[in-house]
């Protein structure tokens, strides 16, 4: 898939994805999550399979780094902060995001399950802040290339594959479960 170099391409690609539906899932917020809960729903569980590749990407680098692979550790870790603080925070809270709002959608009360999603989200949004913050300079070099100038990396189509994978896996999952959202009009 292209080595380091393919991981980085991979994985920015992923946070461009999620970039994009997060500004979205972000606007739901802003009229009322009550007047937008389906568009809020629907954002949300499509928001999973980038999540979980961003997740598988940004693992594999960490994985191969700490097992010593020599490009990877040719590469260097990410900053001390990012690497021992923002990244376990931001990854435990995003979990903790995703599954909160899942199961508050899935038992259609408010209650805990509400009061867990939205206190996941405060901490996540500080650690994706920070995140987001410390890598957005990176994103145009590591997409231009595989999305504007090929260059003779391989792996470019498994990468786009699995970028768009993720999309559409997101909107299967989000069109089959946004049944859910509708018992919850009107709390």
């Amino acid at each position: 898939m292209g080595g380091s170099e393919g991981n980085a391409r991979l994985t920015a690609a992923a946070a461009v994805i999620l970039s994009a539906l997060l500004v979205a899932e972000g606007l739901t917020l802003l009229g009322g999550v009550g007047r937008f809960l389906v568009p809020h729903v629907f954002i949300g569980l499509l928001l999973v399979p980038p999540v979980l590749l961003k997740l598988a990407s940004t693992g594999w680098r960490f994985a191969s780094y700490y097992r010593h692979v020599e490009e990877y550790v040719r590469r260097g870790p990410p900053h001390l902060v990012l690497r021992a603080l923002v990244a376990p925070v931001l990854v435990v809270a995003t979990v903790a995001l995703i599954a909160t709002g899942i199961a508050a959608t899935w038992v259609g009360h408010g209650g805990l399950l509400l009061g867990l999603h939205k206190v996941s989200f405060v901490v996540w949004g500080i650690a994706f802040g920070l995140h987001f913050l410390a890598h957005v300079l990176k994103l145009p070099r590591l997409l231009a290339v595989d999305w504007w100038r090929p260059d003779a990396l391989g792996g470019r189509r498994l990468r786009v594959a699995l970028s768009g994978l993720a999309l559409v896996a997101g909107i299967v999952v989000a069109v089959a479960a946004i049944p859910l959202a509708h018992h919850w009009h009107g709390d």
